[in-house]
């Protein structure tokens, strides 16, 4: 059997949860065999360079998805909340697997919480979502941009550079990092990003039998979910210039809830949203209600 080819961004976390992810497909088919395409983005390629300054997260799919348009590649493994709101002509999301755990983690050796943090404390952090809700938290600390990829931001909460930075628990989970998260931040805290925790695995819309492969680890309950929040981001145009989070859940009584914020780029005009509603028929469904509630943010 020909290989089949998935393209990679190069970082420690996108080989480890790329790989992970490959393997649950080989333990379904193990007749099937894998080769691996790893590609630097643009988003990679200019590490110090703020996101919104370039052209937005975007930029972390955009040389990958030309590689499946190349036929260079059969399919991709995102980070879902890399991805845009709209993908290129003649592609699709043939496949979001189980959620990891969406919330945000604080590392911050020297204190533990944000609680503990003492006034004037540098917190790194180039999420403008984040931001805003650190300092909703804690006015009194200071919020420094930082960019890299995980590996680079603990490094520099090591050498003393920031004393503390919030990061993506999932990521942690993902490379064995867990006992670096000093506090895991209640969603109270600070909304998860859209789609965060989770993947989006992408492929050529007319490949049958790859989204057929991909659809064996499709898991329903976590692609409505992602898609409500997806459907937040279209109808706001969320890019990395916005602060914008949207995190949907299902509640005990069967339900959907969905709760979603937007803001100026400098924290102001603050709107949210907190909406319960009944479980979607389908993704079509949920990224529609999604919409309908992004659109009253506005």
């Amino acid at each position: 059997m020909t290989p089949l080819i998935y393209a990679t961004r190069r970082s420690a976390l996108a080989l480890a949860q790329c790989r992970a992810f490959v393997a649950r497909l080989e333990q379904l088919d193990a007749s099937a065999k894998f080769s691996e395409l790893q590609v630097t983005t643009s988003g990679d390629r200019n590490a110090d360079v703020p996101l919104a300054d370039i052209g937005g997260k975007g930029l972390f799919v955009k040389e990958i998805e030309e590689a499946l348009l190349e036929k260079r590649a059969d399919f991709a493994v995102h980070s879902i909340k890399d991805m845009p709101g709209t993908l290129p002509p003649g592609l699709a999301i043939a496949c979001i697997p189980k959620r990891e755990d969406p919330r945000d983690a604080l590392v911050a050796p020297g204190y533990c919480t944000l609680d503990a943090l003492p006034a004037g404390a540098r917190v790194g952090t180039s999420s403008l979502r984040r931001a805003i809700a650190i300092r909703t938290r804690r006015p009194d600390v200071l919020v420094v941009p930082m960019r890299g990829n995980l590996d680079t931001r603990l490094r520099k909460v090591d050498a003393g550079e920031f004393d503390a930075t919030v990061l993506a628990y999932a990521g942690l989970v993902r490379l064995g990092l867990t006992a670096r998260a000093t506090e895991i931040l209640s969603v109270d805290v600070s909304l998860p990003a859209i789609g965060q925790g989770a993947l989006g695995v992408e492929c050529r819309a007319d490949d049958a039998p790859m989204r057929s492969r991909l659809a064996a680890v499709h898991d329903i309950e976590t692609a409505i979910c992602v898609e409500a929040e997806r459907g937040v981001m279209v109808a706001l145009n969320g890019n990395c210039r916005t602060p914008i989070a949207a995190y949907a859940e299902r509640i005990d009584s069967g339900g959907l809830r969905l709760r979603a914020f937007v803001a100026e780029p400098d924290g102001t005009r603050l709107r949210s949203a907190d909406v319960q509603a009944s479980w979607p028929a389908s993704e079509s469904e949920a990224h529609q209600f999604g919409l309908k509630i992004g659109a009253s943010l506005k």
